[in-house]
Formats: C-alpha cells, sequence, structure tokens
C-alpha cells in the first residue's frame, strides 16, 4: 500500500522536510536568542536608570569606553557650560516623533578641573537649510549642576554613517569624545551625559531625551514558538498526505492503481 514512497518523488519531499526541519529549529532559537538579549538589555536599562546618582568623573577618564554594564546609570556634573565649542549633531530623529533634526552637544567644564562632560541637552529643528547651523537656545550661564545618564560614544562604525567631512563648522555626524577633544583642544573625558534635569533649571531648552523604553519584551519569543510548532508540523504533515495518498491508491480501480505506480 505504501510503496509509493519509494518513487523518487517522495524522496524529494522527504529531502526537502529534512532541510526544512533543522532550519526551522535553528530559526526558533535565534528568536530565542533575541528574546534573551531584549530581557536581559531591559533589565539593565532598568536598573541603571533606578541607580543611585554618581559623578560623572568618578566613573569616566580620557579616552575611557563606557563598558555595556554602565550605559544608561544615573550621573551628575558640575561645571560650567563651555558654549564657545557647543556643536549640533546632524540627522536625529525628534523624541517620539519622525522629524529629522540635531541634536545639541555642549561641553561642561568641570568644577574641578578634570575636564570636559559632553552634555546632549536634547533636539532641535533643523535649519531652512543642510548647511545651516539651527537656532539653539543658550545653556544656563555659571555653575550649573546637571543629572542624566550615562552614554557610550558613538563611531561612524556603529551607526553605519560615513565620515565623508566637508560640513560646515560647529556640525558633526556622531556623539563622539575624541572627535570632539581634537576640535575644541581640551581634555574631555570618555562617554557623554544625556541630559535629565539641571540645577538651576534652564529657561527655553533643546527638547530633551526621553528615558529609553524598558518593559517591553518585543514579539521575539512569539516567533520563536511558532518556528517551533512549524517544525512539528512538518512530519504531522508527511504522515498525513503519505496517508491520504494511500486512501487514494486503494480507493482506484486496479487499472488506475497501476498507471499511478507506473508514472511515480
Amino acid at each position: 500500500m505504501y510503496r509509493f514512497l519509494l518513487s523518487v518523488r517522495w524522496a524529494v519531499i522527504v529531502l526537502v522536510a529534512a532541510v526544512l526541519v533543522p532550519t526551522m529549529i535553528k530559526l526558533g532559537f535565534w528568536q530565542y536568542h533575541r528574546h534573551e538579549a531584549r530581557v536581559a538589555r531591559n533589565d539593565l536599562v532598568a536598573r541603571n536608570l533606578g541607580s543611585t546618582p554618581v559623578a560623572f568623573d568618578s566613573l569616566s577618564s580620557p579616552g575611557w569606553s563606557v563598558p555595556t554594564g554602565e550605559v544608561w546609570r544615573t550621573v551628575t556634573a558640575t561645571g560650567r557650560y563651555d558654549t564657545a565649542h557647543e556643536v549640533v549633531i546632524r540627522g536625529r530623529t525628534e523624541p517620539g516623533g519622525s522629524t529629522i533634526g540635531y541634536f545639541v552637544v555642549t561641553p561642561l567644564v568641570l568644577a574641578d578641573g578634570r575636564g570636559s562632560v559632553l552634555v546632549n541637552r536634547g533636539w532641535v529643528e533643523s535649519a531652512a537649510d543642510a548647511a545651516s547651523i539651527p537656532d539653539v537656545p543658550a545653556p544656563p550661564s555659571g555653575e550649573v549642576t546637571v543629572t542624566g545618564r550615562l552614554r557610550a560614544d558613538e563611531t561612524y562604525a556603529s551607526l553605519g554613517v560615513k565620515n565623508r567631512g566637508g560640513l560646515p563648522e560647529r556640525m558633526f555626524k556622531v556623539i563622539n569624545t575624541s572627535e570632539q577633544a581634537a576640535y575644541a583642544g581640551t581634555t574631555v573625558l570618555g562617554g557623554y551625559l544625556e541630559l535629565a534635569s539641571s540645577q538651576p533649571a534652564a529657561g527655553p531648552s533643546p527638547e530633551l531625551l526621553a528615558e529609553p523604553g524598558h518593559s517591553d519584551i518585543g514579539p521575539h519569543m512569539a516567533y520563536a514558538v511558532q518556528w517551533w510548532l512549524f517544525t512539528g508540523l512538518i512530519p504531522v504533515g508527511l504522515v498525513v498526505l503519505a496517508r491520504r495518498e494511500a486512501r487514494q491508491n486503494a480507493a482506484a480501480p486496479a487499472g488506475s492503481a497501476q498507471l499511478v505506480g507506473a508514472t511515480s
């Protein structure tokens, strides 16, 4: 009754199924690992955002690379803004929206004289044309204490952008302490501070960036389960298909069954 399983057609069907099963299992684990990474990232963000604020310069130093476990940690810095070396970072999206504008990055010269901390003061709209510096609200004058989130230096490679040069004065594509230290000719501590609040409070200012979300785990676990369910359906489908063909062969007239067998 099941001699048709020895046909070339069924050999191809089984071969395709044998390839699909491990492929789907692997895709399921790929989505599962993405789920785990998302959960770990959420835990890190929640833990660091809720951490006790520490002084930026107690962690950082010139040339320091922010470890993954320290990103989003709450940090503070006290000093005076160096508006002479304020820059804008082009091609940045409005917080919670889709409008492209600029981040405003202003060095804060630390009161203890150890160097400067780059402070991302927020987002502003673009100017009339891409070659013009947008209007930027001035930061507070005098000594201020800023609180925000510790971020790692951006690089052209990490953002997938090219450094072709030719930008107007004070306009850059990435927030990078080495680049800004060379531009300002000063000592800049590694990493930067994403502003959340300032004392004394600023007047009109760039639009502050929101805290990163850390509650949504995404669809990756659901996708993993779907891939594994599809994997289980393949052998079930083979059995159902084989039994249906066997019933059809058994119900067919003898001549037709012989013809089917001859053509399989």
